[in-house]
């Protein structure tokens, strides 16, 4: 699912369309203010363009199990974790079988790990209201 994204509908309709069945992998995180930050990183907090990105919550979900985003977000707000951006892998099934919620454990820890590096690009980011994000 490489195509460029408008909003979490075309994520959920990408996966749907794809020649094997896919996972989706959720990590949930919130961006905080770095410890010991300098006045330059807490002005750029303020205005919402820094900080640090830290993993919350992590879920997986196949495509049909999620009806779109607002339902997503009252999933996540069960938990009592508060979040502020959500990133989507996917992982792809093998001869028209899904892939099971165990063997998206791993990749989702691959994920959580990439996020705490700072490598982001590989995935869907949205913000707490479902809109596409893209970092600079």
């Amino acid at each position: 699912m490489t195509a460029e994204l408008a909003s979490f509908d075309d994520l959920l309709s990408a996966a749907r369309r794809q020649p094997e069945p896919q996972r989706l992998l959720f990590v949930f995180a919130r961006v905080e203010l770095p410890e010991n930050a300098t006045a330059a990183q807490r002005e750029r907090f303020e205005r919402r363009e820094g900080g640090t990105i830290s993993p919350c919550l992590c879920v997986d979900k196949a495509p049909e199990d999620i009806t779109d985003f607002a339902a997503l977000k009252a999933e996540s707000a069960a938990t009592g974790q508060a979040w502020d951006l959500v990133f989507v892998g996917s992982l792809d099934g093998r001869g028209g079988i899904a892939p099971s919620a165990d063997e998206a454990a791993q990749p989702l820890r691959f994920m959580v790990n990439a996020i705490n590096d700072g490598r982001v690009s590989d995935f869907a980011v949205f913000d707490h209201d479902g809109h596409v994000l893209h970092f600079r």
